[in-house]
C-alpha cells in the first residue's frame, strides 16, 4: 500500500454544538449550564478566538451559561455523543451517522448552504442547497482529465471520515476500478487550504474537498486566485447532506424545541449570521433523517 498519512485529521466543515448535564442523564429546558464543542474549518489558531461571541449568543438565546471548546476531529465529536458528555452536535454528515448508528444522535435540523453553478464553481446568488458534492481540484494546467487519470498519481485527502474529503471521491473511484489506496499515494492533511497548497506547489496532483472550496477559502491565497490557478476535474455524482443538527436521543421535548427554534431564527440576525459563519451555514431547515443513509452505503464503499 502507497499511503502515507502526514498529518491526521481534517476538517470540513462543520463543528459541534453540546448542552450537557451529567452524563447520560436527560437534558432538561432549565438546564443552567451548556458545553459545546465544534471541529473547526481550519487550523489556522482563529476559531478559538470565534468561539467566545458564539457562546454568548447561545448564553443570551438559551438562558443558561454556554461553554464553547473546539473538538480535535470527528473521532472526538462521536465519542462525546455517544458518552453524554456533548447533548447537541453540529456535526458533518459522516460523523452524525456513526453517532446515529451508535443511538447518541437524533438530527432535528439540516443546515443549508450556498449553492453552486457545477458548470462555473461560482456560487448562485440567493440559492441554498441541503445537500452539496465533493470536488477533486488539480492545477489548471494539469494534464489530467478524469478521474480514471488519478490511478498513479499523488493525492491530498482530509480524514478518511470526511465525506467530501475522503469518503465519496474514493467510492466513486472504486466504481471505475481504481483503489485509491493501492493504486494512488494518498497524503492526509490538516485541512482544505493545506490541500490546496500542496497541489498549487507541485507536492500534489490533485485534492479533494468539498464544492464551492476555492471560493470560501480565496482569501488565504491572497497572492493567489483559486478559480484560475485551480480547476475541478471531477464533481461527485453522490449529493452529500449537509451538516445536522443532532441531539442525544433522550433529549427533553422541550428542551430540544428551545435549541431548534434558537437555530432556525440565527439566519434572521446579524450575530446569529456570525455564529452561522463559523461553518458557512446560511440557514437551517427540518431534517430529513433518511437522507443521511446515502453516507452510510458511501462510508460501507469506500472502507471495503
Amino acid at each position: 500500500m502507497k499511503k502515507k498519512v502526514v498529518v491526521c485529521m481534517a476538517v470540513l466543515g462543520l463543528g459541534l454544538l453540546a448542552l450537557a448535564g451529567c452524563g447520560k442523564k436527560e437534558a432538561s429546558a432549565d438546564a443552567k449550564e451548556l458545553n459545546v464543542q465544534f471541529v473547526p474549518t481550519n487550523n489556522d489558531g482563529s476559531m478559538e478566538a470565534k468561539a467566545k461571541p458564539f457562546a454568548q449568543y447561545l448564553s443570551e438565546k438559551l438562558g443558561c451559561k454556554v461553554n464553547v471548546t473546539l473538538a480535535t476531529d470527528y473521532s472526538t465529536i462521536v465519542e462525546a455523543m455517544a458518552s453524554g458528555k456533548v447533548d447537541i452536535g453540529i456535526m458533518p454528515p459522516a460523523a452524525y451517522v456513526q453517532a446515529r448508528d451508535q443511538k447518541a444522535a437524533e438530527a432535528i435540523l439540516t443546515s443549508q448552504l450556498g449553492a453552486y453553478n457545477h458548470e462555473t464553481g461560482l456560487p448562485e446568488e440567493g440559492k441554498l442547497s441541503g445537500t452539496f458534492k465533493g470536488e477533486v481540484l488539480v492545477k489548471a494546467d494539469s494534464s489530467l482529465q478524469t478521474l480514471e487519470d488519478l490511478k498513479g498519481k499523488r493525492i491530498a485527502t482530509l480524514s478518511p471520515n470526511s465525506a467530501s474529503g475522503y469518503i465519496y471521491p474514493v467510492a466513486e473511484m472504486k466504481d471505475l476500478g481504481i483503489d485509491p489506496a493501492k493504486d494512488c499515494t494518498l497524503t492526509t492533511v490538516n485541512d482544505i487550504p493545506s490541500e490546496m497548497t500542496a497541489v498549487l506547489s507541485g507536492q500534489q496532483d490533485a485534492c479533494f474537498v468539498f464544492e464551492g472550496a476555492r471560493n470560501v477559502f480565496a482569501s488565504k491565497f491572497s497572492d493567489q486566485d483559486l478559480l484560475k490557478d485551480l480547476r475541478v476535474l471531477y464533481l461527485t455524482k453522490g449529493d452529500i447532506p449537509n451538516d445536522a443538527i443532532a441531539v442525544q436521543t433522550d433529549m427533553e421535548p422541550e428542551l430540544k424545541a428551545k435549541v431548534k427554534e434558537v437555530f432556525l431564527n440565527m439566519k434572521n440576525d446579524e450575530a446569529g449570521q456570525e455564529a452561522m459563519s463559523l461553518w458557512n451555514h446560511k440557514g437551517y431547515e427540518e431534517a430529513d433523517d433518511s437522507v443521511y443513509d446515502t453516507v452510510k452505503d458511501y462510508t460501507a464503499k469506500a472502507a471495503e
